[in-house]
């Protein structure tokens, strides 16, 4: 067991000011049996209307609005969470949503060829070990992509991130959930807090026989103490931590700093 304190910052400088801008954020860790949230606060400014409610995937949302002029919007959540020991959740859903592609994970040729050799070097484990395979597929995507920020988008497909040989934690994610989705494993993408400091981070569970099981191909680990779990879904599309709509024309600058450190832990 871990306590880990977070605080997760974004903020959004506009190039004039706009107004009534209305936005929905995803940046809320809940309690679950891989980490249970002891504090969570946040504060956003400027907000006049803030409400919390859930979406389709079970993941914690702010729905708010911001009426008057603003040149910079604010969003602050800390927190403090005890990690535990074990997978990331039971499958309490439907996990078909999980078994079958979107528009960001669909496989062409590449992830094609690629899964010929990840089921080249899985030849001798058993199908039914699933989590055993798909750490090796891990491993292989770790293998396959250069950590290059800039190269790719938001909307860059996983096979898109393949044919370029690199990305960011998203594409690494997307490309583990192409592979295992393509090979009948049911596949989801995540988002999270790491420990240290950085940017919000994005890895993959995978579903073994009734758990789900987190994989952060960036680093080739296993999920444990140090991944802190806000969001699921298919694919990043999902989870994006931020949407909105406002009026004005103005452009718009996003910056996300996350702060995740350990704390000791008082034994009595």
């Amino acid at each position: 067991m871990s306590m880990l304190r977070f605080h997760y910052h974004m903020e959004i400088a506009f190039s004039e000011p706009v107004w009534d801008h209305v936005y929905t954020l995803k940046c809320l860790p809940k309690t679950s049996e891989h980490q249970e949230i002891l504090e969570c606060s946040y504060t956003i400014s400027p907000a006049n209307k803030i409400q919390e409610g859930m979406d389709s995937f079970g993941n914690r949302m702010l729905y708010g609005t911001a009426e008057e002029r603003q040149s910079l919007f604010l969003v602050d959540v800390t927190g403090r969470a005890k990690m535990r020991e074990g997978d990331s959740g039971y499958g309490n859903e439907d996990i078909s949503l999980y078994r079958y592609h979107t528009s960001l994970t669909r496989p062409e040729e590449r992830i094609l060829e690629l899964l010929a050799d990840c089921r080249e070097r899985t030849a001798q484990i058993p199908k039914a070990r699933v989590y055993d395979r798909a750490c090796v597929y891990m491993g292989i995507v770790r293998e396959s992509l250069a950590y290059q920020k800039g190269i790719t988008t938001i909307n860059t497909t996983a096979e898109e991130a393949l044919a370029l040989r690199g990305g960011v934690c998203q594409d690494y994610a997307q490309l583990l959930i192409a592979l295992c989705r393509e090979d009948k494993i049911p596949a989801r993408y995540v988002v999270g807090m790491l420990k240290g400091e950085g940017e919000s981070h994005a890895w993959t569970e995978v579903y073994d026989n009734g758990r789900w099981v987190g994989l952060d191909p960036t680093n080739n680990v296993v999920v444990e103490q140090s991944h802190i779990k806000i969001s699921h879904g298919r694919d990043y599309r999902d989870c994006s931590i931020n949407r909105g709509v406002f009026r004005g024309q103005a452009d718009q600058r996003q910056r996300i700093r996350v702060e995740v450190a350990e704390e000791a832990v008082r034994i009595l």
